[in-house]
Protein backbone atom coordinates (compact mmCIF):
# COMPACT_ATOMS: atom_id res chain seq x y z
CA UNK A 1 0.00 0.00 0.00
CA UNK A 2 2.78 2.34 0.97
CA UNK A 3 4.61 1.90 -2.54
CA UNK A 4 1.42 2.25 -4.25
CA UNK A 5 0.32 6.03 -2.14
CA UNK A 6 4.62 6.95 -2.97
CA UNK A 7 4.10 6.66 -6.66
CA UNK A 8 1.38 9.01 -6.97
CA UNK A 9 1.75 11.88 -9.13
CA UNK A 10 2.15 15.33 -7.83
CA UNK A 11 1.99 18.73 -9.56
CA UNK A 12 5.12 20.52 -9.51
CA UNK A 13 4.71 23.99 -9.77
CA UNK A 14 7.88 26.68 -10.83
CA UNK A 15 8.58 29.70 -8.38
CA UNK A 16 5.70 31.79 -10.54
CA UNK A 17 3.22 28.95 -9.81
CA UNK A 18 3.11 27.90 -13.40
CA UNK A 19 3.08 23.73 -13.91
CA UNK A 20 6.54 22.61 -15.34
CA UNK A 21 6.15 18.91 -14.45
CA UNK A 22 4.57 15.77 -12.88
CA UNK A 23 6.52 14.12 -9.81
CA UNK A 24 5.99 11.35 -7.43
CA UNK A 25 4.92 11.36 -4.00
CA UNK A 26 8.34 10.03 -3.01
CA UNK A 27 10.31 12.54 -5.08
CA UNK A 28 8.01 15.19 -4.19
CA UNK A 29 8.36 15.04 -0.29
CA UNK A 30 12.71 14.73 -1.05
CA UNK A 31 12.35 18.35 -2.51
CA UNK A 32 9.93 19.45 0.04
CA UNK A 33 12.62 17.66 2.90
CA UNK A 34 15.52 19.54 0.75
CA UNK A 35 13.99 22.51 0.93
CA UNK A 36 13.93 23.14 -2.75
CA UNK A 37 10.04 22.71 -2.37
CA UNK A 38 7.13 23.38 -0.50
CA UNK A 39 3.64 21.95 -0.37
CA UNK A 40 0.97 23.80 -1.65
CA UNK A 41 -2.32 22.68 0.24
CA UNK A 42 -5.15 23.33 -2.73
CA UNK A 43 -7.78 24.39 -0.39
CA UNK A 44 -6.48 27.47 0.52
CA UNK A 45 -3.25 27.38 -0.75
CA UNK A 46 -1.00 27.88 2.06
CA UNK A 47 2.74 26.70 1.38
CA UNK A 48 4.34 24.25 3.98
CA UNK A 49 7.82 23.56 5.12
CA UNK A 50 8.87 19.64 5.96
CA UNK A 51 8.28 20.84 9.46
CA UNK A 52 5.42 22.24 9.07
CA UNK A 53 3.70 19.27 6.87
CA UNK A 54 4.96 16.85 9.30
CA UNK A 55 2.84 18.41 12.14
CA UNK A 56 -0.08 18.27 10.26
CA UNK A 57 -2.56 16.14 11.41
CA UNK A 58 -4.22 13.81 9.04
CA UNK A 59 -7.45 13.13 8.23
CA UNK A 60 -8.96 9.66 9.34
CA UNK A 61 -10.69 9.54 5.51
CA UNK A 62 -7.21 10.86 3.66
CA UNK A 63 -4.35 8.66 2.15
CA UNK A 64 -1.46 8.98 4.06
CA UNK A 65 1.85 7.60 4.14
CA UNK A 66 2.38 5.75 8.06
CA UNK A 67 5.90 5.38 9.48
CA UNK A 68 6.78 4.73 13.19
CA UNK A 69 7.39 7.87 14.34
CA UNK A 70 4.89 9.92 12.09
CA UNK A 71 1.82 10.00 9.89
CA UNK A 72 2.37 12.36 6.43
CA UNK A 73 -0.33 13.42 4.58
CA UNK A 74 0.02 13.30 0.82
CA UNK A 75 1.07 16.66 -0.89
CA UNK A 76 -0.92 16.96 -4.54
CA UNK A 77 1.11 19.59 -5.20
CA UNK A 78 4.31 20.92 -4.86
CA UNK A 79 5.79 24.67 -5.68
CA UNK A 80 9.54 25.38 -6.48
CA UNK A 81 11.50 27.57 -4.13
CA UNK A 82 14.02 28.55 -6.72
CA UNK A 83 13.05 27.30 -10.10
CA UNK A 84 10.87 30.18 -12.36
CA UNK A 85 11.06 29.17 -15.97
CA UNK A 86 9.17 26.79 -17.90
CA UNK A 87 10.80 23.91 -19.35
CA UNK A 88 10.22 22.81 -22.80
CA UNK A 89 9.40 19.27 -23.16
CA UNK A 90 8.05 17.20 -26.37
CA UNK A 91 4.95 15.04 -26.05
CA UNK A 92 5.55 11.52 -26.73
CA UNK A 93 3.60 10.08 -29.61
CA UNK A 94 1.81 7.37 -27.76
CA UNK A 95 -1.68 5.63 -28.42
CA UNK A 96 -2.50 7.14 -24.75
CA UNK A 97 -1.69 10.63 -25.34
CA UNK A 98 -3.06 10.58 -28.83
CA UNK A 99 -6.79 9.78 -27.15
CA UNK A 100 -5.62 12.89 -24.43
CA UNK A 101 -4.69 15.22 -27.35
CA UNK A 102 -8.01 14.36 -29.30
CA UNK A 103 -10.20 14.42 -25.89
CA UNK A 104 -11.66 11.13 -26.70
CA UNK A 105 -13.41 12.90 -30.02
CA UNK A 106 -13.67 11.36 -33.09
CA UNK A 107 -12.10 14.24 -35.77
CA UNK A 108 -14.74 13.74 -38.43
CA UNK A 109 -17.79 14.03 -36.75
CA UNK A 110 -17.27 15.00 -33.44
CA UNK A 111 -18.77 11.93 -30.90
CA UNK A 112 -17.30 11.93 -28.12
CA UNK A 113 -17.21 7.76 -27.23
CA UNK A 114 -15.22 5.26 -25.06
CA UNK A 115 -11.51 4.34 -25.69
CA UNK A 116 -12.63 1.16 -27.33
CA UNK A 117 -15.02 2.14 -29.44
CA UNK A 118 -12.57 4.39 -31.10
CA UNK A 119 -9.64 4.03 -34.17
CA UNK A 120 -6.63 5.63 -34.89
CA UNK A 121 -6.67 6.94 -38.22
CA UNK A 122 -3.95 7.89 -41.10
CA UNK A 123 -4.71 11.32 -42.33
CA UNK A 124 -2.77 10.06 -45.09
CA UNK A 125 -3.35 6.34 -45.42
CA UNK A 126 -0.16 4.12 -44.59
CA UNK A 127 -0.63 2.07 -47.67
CA UNK A 128 0.46 5.68 -49.66
CA UNK A 129 3.20 6.28 -46.94
CA UNK A 130 1.73 8.16 -44.43
CA UNK A 131 3.46 7.74 -41.32
CA UNK A 132 2.25 7.19 -37.45
CA UNK A 133 3.31 10.89 -36.46
CA UNK A 134 1.15 13.53 -34.49
CA UNK A 135 0.87 15.91 -38.03
CA UNK A 136 -0.87 12.54 -39.89
CA UNK A 137 -2.77 10.73 -37.01
CA UNK A 138 -6.00 11.46 -35.62
CA UNK A 139 -9.15 9.53 -33.57
CA UNK A 140 -11.74 8.19 -35.69
CA UNK A 141 -15.25 6.59 -34.88
CA UNK A 142 -15.42 3.52 -36.26
CA UNK A 143 -18.06 4.52 -38.57
CA UNK A 144 -15.83 7.51 -39.64
CA UNK A 145 -13.04 5.18 -40.32
CA UNK A 146 -14.63 2.96 -42.32
CA UNK A 147 -16.60 5.63 -44.94
CA UNK A 148 -13.13 7.16 -45.05
CA UNK A 149 -11.39 4.11 -45.75
CA UNK A 150 -7.79 4.60 -48.15
CA UNK A 151 -8.23 7.77 -49.16
CA UNK A 152 -7.71 11.56 -47.83
CA UNK A 153 -10.04 13.71 -45.83
CA UNK A 154 -10.12 15.84 -49.12
CA UNK A 155 -11.25 12.74 -51.28
CA UNK A 156 -13.55 11.33 -49.06
CA UNK A 157 -15.05 14.97 -48.35
CA UNK A 158 -14.60 14.39 -44.58
CA UNK A 159 -13.03 17.61 -43.33
CA UNK A 160 -11.07 16.73 -39.96
CA UNK A 161 -12.34 19.44 -37.06
CA UNK A 162 -8.61 20.10 -36.28
CA UNK A 163 -5.69 20.44 -37.86
CA UNK A 164 -3.31 17.24 -35.87
CA UNK A 165 -0.43 18.66 -34.32
CA UNK A 166 1.81 17.72 -31.64
CA UNK A 167 0.07 19.25 -28.28
CA UNK A 168 2.51 21.53 -25.96
CA UNK A 169 3.31 19.43 -22.94
CA UNK A 170 0.57 19.95 -19.65
CA UNK A 171 0.26 17.87 -16.60
CA UNK A 172 -1.72 15.51 -18.00
CA UNK A 173 0.36 13.84 -20.41
CA UNK A 174 2.63 12.78 -18.05
CA UNK A 175 -0.37 11.41 -14.89
CA UNK A 176 -0.96 8.42 -17.12
CA UNK A 177 -4.35 7.66 -16.03
CA UNK A 178 -4.65 9.39 -12.80
CA UNK A 179 -6.81 12.60 -12.74
CA UNK A 180 -6.31 14.79 -9.88
CA UNK A 181 -9.33 16.90 -8.31
CA UNK A 182 -7.21 19.63 -7.19
CA UNK A 183 -5.15 20.14 -10.22
CA UNK A 184 -7.83 22.01 -11.69
CA UNK A 185 -7.11 25.09 -9.92
CA UNK A 186 -3.64 25.48 -11.35
CA UNK A 187 -4.62 24.60 -14.55
CA UNK A 188 -6.95 26.69 -15.95
CA UNK A 189 -8.40 26.34 -19.42
CA UNK A 190 -7.47 30.23 -20.01
CA UNK A 191 -3.51 29.15 -19.06
CA UNK A 192 -3.65 26.38 -21.51
CA UNK A 193 -5.33 28.76 -24.53
CA UNK A 194 -2.92 31.05 -23.94
CA UNK A 195 0.15 28.67 -24.13
CA UNK A 196 -1.30 26.90 -27.12
CA UNK A 197 -1.61 30.10 -28.80
CA UNK A 198 2.35 30.66 -28.41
Amino acid sequence: MTSLVLNRPTLVLNRSWQPVGVNTVARALVKVWNDTARVVDPTDYQLYSWEDWSELRADGAEDVIRTANMTLRIPEVIVLTRYNRLPKRKVAFTRRNLFKRDNFTCQYCGSQQRGDQLTIDHVLPRSRGGQSTWSNCVLACSDCNSRKADRTPDEAGMPLLAEPVRPRWKPEYSAKDIRVDSWSKFISEAYWSVELSK
